[in-house]
């Protein structure tokens, strides 16, 4: 599927006509935009894992349209879905009955993690952020308890009521909100410990038993709290593989407490680890569950999977919008499911990675500058220190 001339540079990037519409975007969108000073050039179209600019250059993407394009761009079989579904319709009431609503109901019931299998509801959405703020809203409305337990280092997306539980305060003060109801715990990043442990077990230990600690003390403060929401593995905080109990730990505590615990696999899921979702490295179920990015293959598109006795606590009007289960997406989600599935995807995920993992893990041998690799399945961080000795 990938341009057989990739990588190729032909012109040094930005060429003329790169600059030409970089000039127009500067000109007519926003000042904040970001990824043009990043990535100086301009998309002419895309194939695979491959991309061409309109100067005739061709480079490898290891972007991926940021954890969403886990088939690649333009995949024929996720192609040849959408073009069936724009065939017949493209946009009606948002939860009106359809084959294909229905049969992407089926498939992603299929692939949920075992505990949620059979055993859960669906809550469609359009964005990561979108199905986060859902996530968050189904724990306070069915416990009736306001807090929500949230991760230094997280990503939950910039939504008025997700970026609070995002951890960057620039964000939250772009958006005007105040920082209520949100109590900030440390993730256990084993490399750099953020509490005193002398190894990677005994720094998820260390941050569990901070987390019991405030849940169980009358005196901690931190008010009364419907949920936990984690990263199984950290996206935006540095690619932070989690010690391989703590996720059990978590749902431990979870359970010990009554407060709901929620994987926000937006960026983790639908394979990108090398199984469908990343709690299934560690055989944990969540009471909810975000899903989006790379299940729509790049349409729009989220949702929320839930247990299903929550489901009789919520009512009806809960969470709606316009654009909620667009059968374009729709029908890319479930051929995006066909199609790892049957070319079975994920074991080549975990065998390649594994692969790309022992490659960069002899070059850390070899480097002065890279302090530590970690990673499952394709992702995979790299972190880069001025003098790993200290």
């Amino acid at each position: 599927m990938s341009f057989s001339e990739a990588p190729l540079i032909r012109v040094k990037p930005p060429g003329s006509r790169s600059l030409e519409l970089l000039s127009v975007q500067r000109e007519l969108e926003t000042s904040t935009v970001i990824y043009p000073k990043l990535f100086p050039f301009a998309i002419d179209s895309a194939s695979g894992a491959t991309i061409r600019d309109v100067d005739g250059n061709y480079y490898i993407d290891w972007i991926a349209g940021i954890a969403v394009l886990n088939v690649g761009h333009r995949n024929p079989y996720v192609l040849e879905a959408i073009r069936r579904q724009l065939d017949r319709y493209w946009h009606w009431m948002s939860e009106v009955p359809s084959e294909v609503r229905i049969e992407f109901l089926k498939r992603i019931h299929s692939i949920l993690p075992e505990g949620l299998r059979g055993k859960a509801k669906i809550m469609t959405s359009v964005t990561g952020a979108d199905a986060c703020e859902a996530a968050a809203a189904i724990a306070r409305w069915v416990t009736r308890k306001p807090v929500i337990i949230a991760f230094e280092g997280a990503y939950h997306g910039v939504h008025q009521g997700a970026v609070m539980l995002t951890a960057k305060r620039n964000l939250q003060l772009y958006a005007g909100v105040p920082l209520t109801n949100v109590v900030r715990v440390p993730y256990p990043y084993p490399y750099r410990c953020p509490l005193p442990a002398r190894d990677a077990d005994e720094c998820g230990l260390a941050v569990l038993d901070y987390i019991d600690h405030i849940l169980e003390n009358p005196y901690s403060g931190v008010g009364d709290v419907a949920g936990i929401i984690v990263e199984p593995i950290q996206g935006e905080g540095g690619y932070i593989i989690p010690p391989k109990d703590f996720l059990k730990g978590l749902r431990e505590i979870s359970d010990k407490h009554g407060v709901l615990l929620i994987a926000d696999e937006v960026q983790t899921g639908v394979g990108r680890t090398g199984e469908w979702w990343a709690v299934d490295h560690y055989r944990v179920t969540p009471d909810v569950m975000c899903i989006s990015k790379a299940i729509g293959n790049g349409i729009p598109i989220s949702f929320v999977a839930y247990r299903r006795d929550l489901d009789e606590k919520l009512e009806e009007t809960f969470h709606f919008g316009t654009y909620r289960a667009n059968p374009l997406g729709l029908a890319a989600a479930s051929a995006v499911i066909d199609y790892i599935e049957s070319r079975n995807l994920l074991e080549r995920t975990r065998q390649l990675g594994a692969l790309a993992l022992k490659r960069f893990n002899e070059i850390v041998e070899e480097s002065k500058t890279i302090g530590d690799v970690r990673g499952l399945g394709f992702m995979i961080g790299v972190e880069l220190v001025d003098d790993k000795r200290n």
